[in-house]
């Protein structure tokens, strides 16, 4: 628990003796219409007084909980509605530290995140895992962790800059902040009953705490049936209707995300809204949002509206976003809803559709108004180490990228990694490219991509070939930020372009680059881990949007193609990606050649 906030038995006495009038409260809320996600009901005029923090009492009428030193805020008419839960996502995919997260989404109403550092995990380790947890224990709002279970996510496929053991996730589970089990990617080992898997699951489930879920198969058969037997309890890879009834079906929690690149809500909140089913086994989350979408379009605000608009009923969508969320990590006496003892988690909004952000209250104190955070948001002392993660081993030149090809062929029949817009899969593609001088070369909408090894400096470089983005001309684009092992990733049509790039990020410690005709059109900088950034959100977010111009005028054509990029060695998520072994099979888990045989 964290220490400027009482727990409930601690501070029940004062809470009594609010409730009853005997002492007064700190805050009083009154004149609006408190929308109680327990009941599903708009109490029209209900007021609540808030002391220590924490609810004390809710109800018709406050007035016996004022006195003279009491805050009172009239709320004229709007509706008071509880702090928004996101029940899955990563922080560093917003490119920032909790501390300027938390500073980002406070004023969009988000007093309460749950979140799975894995990101920083597959770089630093454990100890990375503790840096966050302890930066998220410091902040004005709810931030609880969840110990990370796959790095590296497909052990075999790839290598990380260290390793999660069982051992570790044992030890994490005694954290004040952990609230159970990061998702578990790795399905095929839990299917299969690989031992260190179950391991991790079980510490997790002895410990009291919640396995998170991470299923990222269309198989609904016995092989789903098999991993919901290992534990987990709710899964966020669902992209149609019938995943989430699969999931709701089998015990779990379905939670749909509507992230920066991911739209899963529409095609499955229908599960609600025209099947029926009940809604309390659903829930709202964002898993990745990066600062671009955290400054112009909101958190889980956004989501919210989203939900509505996709005609789930204000209310529901509401439960999707506090209460479902709290029930899941064992929470709902802790937060989710306006009740006596409950965090003062809270939000004033004039309109329950559109979902204004009016004035954000976290632990019974205003965080935000009109869109302005009101508090202070402390960061920990991030090591020189944190920030020293890019290690390449050499600097790299064209050879470095050059693919070559067998020998005596003018062609080739090379294997292709197609990107989907707005989802996580990617296709598995094939294309007949030229050979130049023995090298294949890319062309039309076909280019290179390269996994670039940044953890121990082995100089490797991996190659292999993507479509999808729309690149023209000569251009490369680089990132640190690579699912989940975080090599580099550096897709290009000019090799001289990519090793520029490349050598950009391992002078500045990590970040995202973008080059054309051999100049350096953005760059965002990354330094902790290769990952975050601890300025302001605001200004990352500018950085970014000149990323996102840079890669536009490369001719790229999708909507949040960065993310994409990013995703390109996420060897957990079919069908085709890249790591620092080779080129991934994830619908076989086994690495493949870049060429197709007797092609």
């Amino acid at each position: 628990m964290e220490t400027h906030l009482k727990t409930w038995a601690e501070v029940a006495p004062r809470l009594v003796a609010v409730a009853a009038g005997r002492e007064k409260a700190d805050l009083v809320i009154r004149g609006g219409r408190l929308v109680n996600v327990q009941t599903r009901e708009i109490l029209d005029g209900w007021q609540v007084a808030v002391a220590a923090g924490r609810f004390a009492y809710v109800g018709p009428d406050a007035s016996h909980c004022i006195g003279d030193d009491t805050r009172v805020i009239e709320a004229e008419g709007r509706y008071l509605i509880p702090g928004l839960c996101d029940g899955h996502m990563h922080i560093e995919s917003g490119m920032l530290t909790p501390a300027e997260f938390a500073a980002a989404v406070i004023p969009h109403g988000t007093t309460t995140m749950f979140t799975d550092p894995h990101e920083i995990a597959n770089v630093l380790g454990l100890r990375g895992v503790r840096m966050m947890h302890d930066e998220a224990l410091m902040q004005p709002v709810n931030i609880y962790t969840q110990m990370p279970s796959c790095a590296p996510s497909a052990p075999g496929l790839e290598t990380t800059g260290f390793e999660v053991s069982a051992e570790d996730v044992a030890e994490a589970m005694a954290w004040p902040g952990i609230i159970g089990l990061g998702e578990m990617m790795n399905f095929p080992g839990v299917i299969n009953g690989d031992p260190q898997m179950l391991a991790e699951m079980a510490a997790t489930m002895n410990a009291g705490k919640t396995v998170g879920g991470h299923y990222a198969s269309p198989d609904k058969g016995v092989a789903f049936s098999a991993y919901v037997a290992g534990g987990a309890a709710d899964d966020h890879e669902g992209t149609a209707e019938a995943d989430a009834i699969a999931r709701v079906r089998n015990g779990m929690r379905s939670m749909m995300r509507l992230g920066s690149a991911w739209y899963d809500v529409e095609s499955q909140i229908t599960a609600v809204t025209e099947k029926g089913l009940d809604p309390r086994n659903f829930i709202l989350c964002t898993d990745d949002c990066h600062s671009g979408t955290l400054v112009n379009d909101g958190h889980m605000n956004r989501v919210v509206r989203h939900a509505i608009a996709c005609g789930c009923d204000p209310v529901i969508a509401l439960q999707m976003a506090t209460i479902n969320t709290a029930t899941h990590f064992g929470l709902e006496r802790e937060l989710g809803s306006i009740a006596p003892g409950r965090r003062a988690d809270m939000i004033l909004t004039s309109d329950l559709k559109t979902l204004p952000i009016e004035e954000v209250i976290a632990r019974g104190r205003t965080v935000a108004k009109n869109g302005k955070i009101t508090v202070h948001c402390p960061h920990y002392a991030w090591p020189a180490d944190a920030r020293h993660t890019v290690h390449m081993g050499k600097v790299l030149g064209d050879a470095d990228f050059a693919i070559h090809a067998p020998e005596g062929k003018k062609k080739v029949k090379a294997k292709v990694i197609g990107v989907v817009e707005n989802q996580a899969p990617t296709e598995a593609l094939t294309a007949e490219l030229p050979v130049v001088d023995g090298l294949v070369e890319g062309e039309a909408d076909t280019y290179q991509i390269a996994l670039v090894e940044r953890h121990q400096g082995t100089g490797k470089v991996v190659n292999g070939f993507v479509s999808g983005f729309g690149y023209q001309g000569r251009m490369a684009m680089a990132s640190t930020v690579a699912h989940d092992s975080h090599h580099m990733i550096v897709v290009g049509t000019d090799r001289a372009m990519m090793a520029a790039a490349a050598n950009r990020l391992g002078e500045v410690g990590g970040g995202v680059t973008v080059w054309k005709d051999g100049e350096e059109l953005a760059l965002v900088e990354l330094p902790i881990a290769g990952l975050m950034s601890d300025s302001p959100a605001a200004e990352v977010a500018a950085k970014t949007d000149q990323m996102v111009a840079a890669m536009t005028a490369c001719g790229c054509t999708l909507n949040n193609a960065y993310m994409q990029h990013s995703l390109l060695a996420l060897v957990v998520i079919p069908s085709l990606r890249i790591s620092d072994l080779g080129l991934v099979d994830v619908d076989k888990f086994e690495i493949t050649d870049i060429f197709e045989e007797n092609a």
